[in-house]
């Protein structure tokens, strides 16, 4: 496990110098984003030990099992911490992968997660979980959201983008690491959140893989338009 402090209030958890989750800090305590692959439960707590503050809350992006891999566990070991996330994501943690009938009908991919941990808050957009403004973020999968932390601008987004290999727009493979395009459900769709967490100017980027951005609106906006340039070309071809 590797532990990076960004900012005041933002921590990077890396496991296998790809996997992120993320611990943000609270007044009274951390919340944790997504919970990595199985088996990190060790090094999450370890992670807050180091920090000095308890694990308060913990939520999700979406329901890959790369970051719902070891949300039982956790939950198991902080028994007192609300547990929050989407209802979509909810769905899929029961084993329901029905797409809705207003949502693009792709193939769905990337490996989904049943989990038994239910939340005892369901998220919708425009909430707040603390200082973090909950944001839709579908496209990678239909329940993915993102959160913005208020206080200083910093943005958490799932596999919205990812830096590991290089920053990129769900979707779009960057052959160091093509893991994240390959499980993406929509790119379409993925491009449309890019350009709407774009627009909120975020002062710093923590992706789910990869390194976290600071003042990353160059590499935003050029990962937007390659994905563009790929959107318009597969239209093209349809």
């Amino acid at each position: 496990m590797k532990l990076t402090q960004h900012g005041q209030n933002l921590w990077q958890i890396t496991r296998f110098a790809v996997i992120n989750s993320y611990l943000v800090r609270e007044r009274e305590g951390l919340t944790l984003i997504d919970t990595n692959i199985g088996g990190s439960q060790k090094d999450i707590l370890a992670a807050a030990e180091t920090i000095g503050l308890p694990i308060t809350r913990i939520t999700l992006t979406h329901a890959h099992g790369d970051h719902v891999g070891s949300l039982d566990a956790v939950a198991a070991l902080l028994p007192e911490a609300e547990v929050a996330f989407a209802p979509r994501t909810a769905e899929f943690l029961q084993g329901n992968l029905r797409l809705r009938p207003d949502e693009p009908q792709a193939k769905l991919r990337g490996g989904f997660m049943k989990r038994v941990t239910k939340a005892t808050r369901l998220l919708q957009p425009g909430d707040l979980l603390g200082s973090l403004r909950v944001l839709a973020a579908p496209g990678h999968s239909p329940d993915q959201i993102a959160f913005l932390d208020e206080r200083d601008g910093s943005l958490i987004v799932g596999d919205a983008f990812q830096t590991a290999g290089g920053t990129a727009v769900a979707g779009v493979i960057r052959w160091l690491f093509p893991f994240p395009a390959m499980a993406t459900w929509h790119l379409p769709t993925a491009l449309a959140t890019a350009v709407a967490l774009r627009q909120l100017n975020p002062t710093r980027l923590a992706a789910g893989h990869g390194r976290v951005l600071e003042n990353p609106a160059d590499e935003l906006e050029q990962a937007i338009q390659e994905a563009e340039a790929k959107v318009h070309a597969q239209t093209k071809m349809a």
